[in-house]
């Protein structure tokens, strides 16, 4: 076996920058839900997951944050760079994830398996870090919730047409439910819980 296939990827070429950057990135998208932010920095290339969820996921995670992985995320390389890069521990039980990744946006995975947190501690939820194909704004769903004035557009491409509708059936649980991430090639948005999806027509 040659070190190319032990040695993990390098994370951000700055590691201060490199995470203050996405950090700054994934808190804007957070406070205005369905705008999309371009990566400013990317790790190595991870087989399993793509730069923007390896991103987030360098900015995020830690000891503290358990991460369960779908099968498309769930590589070797992948398990090896984030306990070397992110210390994360690893877990096979997606109700323990404090971070789930999921590697092909087109194979969702049951929402209702993952932690909504409890009515006590709803902040201990899990966040969802998808990975999609592409992000484009002023169509597709349309958005309401807190840090959107009015509506906002967001087309998801490579997501399962059902994730709107899993989704919205995590309402009623509120303020418990999930966060999530889309993770697209170069660009970042987030859905919060207070986020609510409609499929709007096409005309």
């Amino acid at each position: 076996m040659n070190a190319a296939t032990t040695t993990p990827a390098p994370g951000f070429a700055d590691p201060v920058h490199g995470a203050q950057g996405v950090f700054r990135a994934l808190l804007e998208a957070m406070a205005r839900p369905g705008t999309i932010r371009l990566l400013p920095a990317a790790p190595g290339a991870v087989p399993g997951l793509n730069p923007a969820a390896a991103a987030a996921l360098l900015t995020l995670a830690d000891l503290d944050t358990p991460l369960w992985l779908d099968p498309a995320a769930d590589t070797p390389q992948a398990r090896a760079w984030l306990r070397f890069s992110c210390n994360a521990p690893l877990t096979d039980d997606p109700a323990r994830a404090a971070f789930a990744v999921v590697g092909d946006g087109l194979r969702l995975p049951d929402l209702t398996a993952f932690n909504p947190g409890s009515p006590e501690y709803p902040d201990r939820s899990a966040t969802l870090v998808l990975a999609v194909a592409g992000l484009a704004p002023d169509r597709g769903w349309t958005l309401r919730g807190p840090g959107i004035p009015g509506t906002r557009r967001l087309a998801v491409a490579g997501l399962a047409p059902g994730f709107a509708r899993a989704r919205a059936a995590l309402d009623p649980l509120f303020p418990m439910g999930l966060d999530v991430v889309l993770a697209a090639p170069g660009a970042l948005a987030c859905l919060p819980r207070t986020t609510r999806i409609e499929e709007t027509p096409c005309t």
